[in-house]
């Protein structure tokens, strides 16, 4: 670390510590969760409605008048619904809380003169309004796909629970309907219509109520998404972008992982002096920062304040994935979060790389024979590219990308040929066939973004299916060759998650936890590339960096594991867009502004 970073009093590292779930939302949340599963419980089973817990759900706000299980149900559904809110301390969600409670608390004092249903909200009511100042987190980014995905969950759900409701009196169903009848009672129920399914006494009238209840709640938390006023994920501004890259001119060399910074999907936080800052994603719910904050160290403490500050203004969980070792003892400091090693970066020293000897002999012999069988190779800088050239191998690394998801976070910048990248390299592989497919003669694509004046950062690798095995390799060779023409002396390869436990997993004298879990690494690895990523990036006899994960408490940890596979897209949870209407989008646009690239390393 260049510089001593100044330290902060355990206080102030309290202080700055963040969202720590606090007591009374927690206990309110919880409350408020129990409260709805009794409602529902009291609105769907009948045998519940005459057990000693239905003497309490009963006088539970909702649970009132002649309309009782599909006012339960209803109260219930929404109290859930309000629950996960209540906890990460929303204030809508504490509005719409305080709105319901009385109401309820209203209705059973009006229909039933239940005092102590009156009690049991007031109860819930007092912490509400004696901590509102807790209650205080903005709203998240959102849109109004929102609506769209609440519409087919709620519908998803309406009908699992709808079918429960309609099972669950087997001695009053009248005849023996079918599933099909019973799932078209639930469709029309849920519409206000009656089915093909009677019941006896007064159950036909329960269940069409609580069906109808069902109904209307999809149809209001629905519309309520859709009219509400949009507040997207931020973007990286033209002026945000222009600040960065003046840091990245002093500082850039610090980090290999400082040009990702400038993806325009990031948000981003200066230091108070603007000397340092912080670039960050929202997903559900987690703050992610990637890589260590950007500019001089003296000011980084200043820009990790305001992104906790802003972690803490949203109750958003802050997280940082992939910062170096220097990087993970400034945020600890600072903040007093806690750091866990996730891996380990690939880092090729140019002048020390050579294909001779023992080490390398099985790369020298796929390049050599690669070479032979007509493969050319060049190496530029993207500004000695022309457009058309440029535009040939857009379109050829989205055509060639492993996945329909777009892949990358942390190390991967969203973009290629873009005007304002040109230091940026790459390496391409070339061979002239009898019959020249859609993109000519190129067969594969390497991407590396500047790693300071004289370092490269590989960004992505692409590569033509039909071409012949090893062509990352290839490239990856040509590209250390070629550097020291550029003023490169390091070049950051892969990331190789859990390196460390690979590596000593496998040696003599491994314990049987650590073979368990370098065991359980390889199992993963059918679906997720970590033994595949190490061992490619062994090949080139790097050196190892290690980084980490910064958290706040180990609880987090599976949250965050999911929001950051979501953000590399190892996890969608968005309706797919097909790939021709993709590519009508990307035309629209400035080239290759936020498409997100995957890292091909299925090499051999």
């Amino acid at each position: 670390m260049s510089g001593e970073v100044p330290g902060r009093s355990s206080r102030a590292r309290r202080m700055l510590r963040g969202p720590r779930p606090e007591a009374v939302p927690a206990l309110v949340a919880r409350a408020a969760a129990i409260v709805g599963a009794l409602d529902i419980a009291a609105g769907v089973f009948p045998r519940f409605r005459h057990s000693r817990m239905h003497a309490i759900a009963e006088v539970l706000p909702g649970s009132f008048g002649p309309f009782a299980a599909a006012l339960s149900l209803s109260a219930g559904v929404l109290l859930l619904l309000l629950a996960h809110g209540l906890k990460r301390r929303k204030r809508r969600a504490w509005r719409a809380a305080v709105a319901l409670l009385p109401a309820g608390a209203a209705a059973q004092f009006a229909y039933r003169h239940s005092l102590v249903g009156v009690l049991i909200a007031v109860a819930l009511l007092v912490p509400l309004l004696r901590h509102r100042d807790e209650f205080a987190a903005l709203p998240d980014p959102r849109s109004r796909w929102r609506a769209l995905a609440n519409f087919v969950l709620m519908s998803a759900g309406s009908l699992l629970l709808g079918l429960v409701i309609v099972n669950v009196h087997p001695h009053r169903t009248i005849g023996d309907p079918s599933l099909a009848d019973r799932l078209t009672h639930v469709v029309y129920g849920l519409f206000g219509f009656e089915g093909p399914v009677d019941y006896q006494g007064n159950t036909s009238w329960t269940v069409a109520f609580s069906l109808g209840a069902l109904g209307w709640i999809t149809a209001v938390t629905t519309i309520y998404l859709a009219f509400r006023p949009e507040h997207p994920a931020a973007r990286l501004t033209e002026e945000d972008e222009e600040k960065l890259r003046a840091l990245l001119v002093k500082h850039g060399g610090r980090d290999s992982l400082g040009h990702f910074a400038l993806r325009r999907d990031k948000a981003v936080v200066f230091s108070p002096s603007g000397k340092a800052a912080v670039t960050y994603r929202v997903v559900s719910g987690v703050m992610l920062a990637s890589g260590d904050p950007i500019g001089d160290v003296e000011a980084w403490p200043g820009a990790i304040e305001r992104f906790m500050d802003e972690a803490k203004a949203h109750s958003w969980t802050p997280a940082v994935m992939g910062c170096s070792e220097t990087g993970g003892e400034v945020w600890t400091r600072e903040t007093g979060l806690d750091a866990l090693e996730l891996g380990d970066e690939a880092v090729v020293d140019v002048a020390d790389f050579s294909l001779a000897g023992r080490a390398m002999r099985n790369v020298r012999q796929m390049v050599k024979r690669i070479e032979r069988a007509g493969y050319e190779t060049r190496v530029r800088r993207i500004r000695d590219l022309g457009e058309a050239e440029l535009d040939r191998i857009r379109r050829a690394a989205e055509d060639w990308r492993g996945t329909d998801t777009e892949r990358g976070f942390s190390m991967a910048l969203g973009r290629i040929g873009d005007a304002a990248d040109g230091d940026c390299l790459i390496a391409t592989a070339h061979k002239q066939d009898e019959e020249p497919g859609e993109y000519g003669d190129l067969k594969a694509v390497l991407h590396f973004v500047p790693w300071g004046e004289d370092g490269a950062s590989l960004d992505l690798m692409r590569r033509d299916r039909a071409a012949d095995p090893g062509m990352n390799e290839l490239l990856i060779v040509a590209a250390l060759q070629a550097a020291p023409r550029f003023g490169i002396t390091r070049v950051s390869l892969n990331f190789a998650m859990f390196r460390s436990a690979l590596a000593r997993g496998e040696k003599i004298g491994a314990g049987p936890v650590l073979r368990a879990w370098r065991g359980l690494l390889v199992f993963l690895s059918r679906w997720f590339q970590i033994e595949s990523l190490y061992k490619f990036n062994a090949k080139f006899q790097p050196r190892w960096e290690p980084r980490f994960v910064v958290y706040r408490v180990s609880g987090d940890l599976p949250r965050i594991g999911f929001a950051a596979m979501q953000a590399e897209g190892f996890v969608d949870l968005a309706l797919p867009v097909p790939r021709f209407l993709r590519r009508r989008r990307a035309a629209g646009r400035r080239p290759c502004a936020h498409a997100v690239p995957e890292r091909d390393v299925r090499a051999a």
